[in-house]
């Protein structure tokens, strides 16, 4: 599989959305008719959406929404919602803020302490609307917020990091024993971010109800210009799905995948779940809703990192409501509208009647499947060539 790039030096092709198609299937089934729920632990969500742990996408408010939908919407604890009793003017700053200052502005508004009040807060407020609280922290802090955010009655737990390991080496601090966690906890819990099979593997021998798939595709990250890391979607997610297929078949335990940035069309959720995704965790695609918080602008998880920023501040602009971008009406021809439309059309298309069929489907390869007959939309800027 692995090319010459040297003398003695060899590298695997890996592939991106953009590289690959879905072929369509022999049989044909009506969109209406397939099953696209998502399933962890005893939880079933109608819709295998997630919307992405970062302070543009999801608030309080934006979770009721999402979870109301069917979705599933994770709420950042290290993020402004924790730090700031009332974040509106926050957030008002960060969208007035000029964009060769945005991210000094932004380092600065993150500096302030986490209130652990206001963990217990949020997700009382999510929780009072009736659906789903889900929250995310980075791996130092898992251990302490996980008991909180579980005696708050927190549905799901999300222990997250730009990359993410079991064997995790350091001398300057204790490192997190992600066994010990998965045990500790009474509610499912999601880890990430990894990219190989190999890590993959021994994140679900530790436990872990679920894995978050994907380094530096997101919108908003910097993580592949900044330290030069990285797997493309559809190799990631594809290594990944032989990892948990393999372990599944060794210990009778489904581990879901979930593929996690990278993807701001129907098309790139479809080739996700394709390539092996149970789920998706999408960023900038609802950061462009009228419900996120970010006043039509989304920045990265690492944004605010003291020393060495991993994302940036982006302008997505505002397109339309939650339920447009979820279930349509489509009043964009880009594909960024009707998400959960574009992935039962394709399934019906490809022949599959549920998700684990559509794990089956051909993939090609076909890095002209973007622009081929697309000459006009290419000269009006319209469409795919946008």
């Amino acid at each position: 599989m692995a090319e010459w790039i040297g003398r003695n030096r060899k590298a695997r092709r890996c592939y991106g959305f953009d590289e690959i198609a879905l072929v369509p299937g022999n049989i044909t089934i009506n969109p209406d008719e397939v099953d696209i729920s998502f399933k962890i632990g005893d939880q079933v969500f109608p819709i295998p959406f997630f919307a992405s742990a970062m302070d543009g996408v999801v608030d309080p408010k934006f979770a009721i929404a999402m979870g109301k939908l069917g979705g599933i919407a994770v709420l950042n604890l290290e993020g402004l919602y924790t730090r700031y009793d009332d974040y509106q003017p926050i957030l008002n700053d960060i969208a007035k803020s000029a964009p060769e200052k945005a991210t000094e502005f932004v380092q600065k508004l993150y500096t302030k302490p986490i209130k652990e009040k206001l963990i217990a807060k949020r997700i009382n407020e999510i929780n009072k609307a009736g659906v789903p609280a889900i929250v995310s922290t980075i791996p130092q802090h898992a251990e302490k917020f996980g008991e909180i955010a579980e005696d708050a009655g927190c549905e799901l737990f999300v222990v997250q990091s730009t990359v993410t390991t079991v064997r995790h080496i350091s001398k300057a601090y204790k490192s997190i024993d992600l066994e010990k966690l998965c045990k500790k906890m009474k509610i499912p819990v999601i880890i990430g971010n990894s990219v190989t099979y190999t890590v993959a593997l021994e994140l679900m021998e530790v436990g872990v109800s679920a894995l978050l798939i994907g380094v530096g595709p997101g919108a908003a990250c910097t993580t592949r210009g900044v330290l030069g890391i990285g797997v493309p979607q559809v190799t990631a997610i594809s290594d990944s799905m032989d990892a948990r297929d393999f372990y599944y078949k060794k210990t009778g335990r489904y581990v879901p995948i979930i593929a996690d940035g990278g993807m701001s069309t129907g098309g790139d959720v479809c080739k996700a779940f394709a390539c092996g995704a149970d789920a998706v965790m999408v960023g900038s695609a609802f950061a462009r809703s009228k419900e996120a918080p970010g006043r039509g602008f989304h920045w990265g998880m690492a944004t605010p990192h003291a020393n060495l920023p991993r994302g940036t501040r982006i302008r997505v602009g505002t397109t339309g409501s939650l339920e447009e971008i979820l279930f349509g009406p489509a009043k964009l021809d880009d594909g960024s509208q009707n998400l959960v439309g574009a992935l039962r059309t394709c399934m019906g298309n490809v022949g599959a009647k549920n998700i684990r069929e559509l794990q089956l489907t051909e993939i090609i390869i076909a890095p002209a499947i973007k622009t081929e007959g697309k000459i006009f939309q290419a000269a009006q800027k319209v469409g795919m060539m946008k």
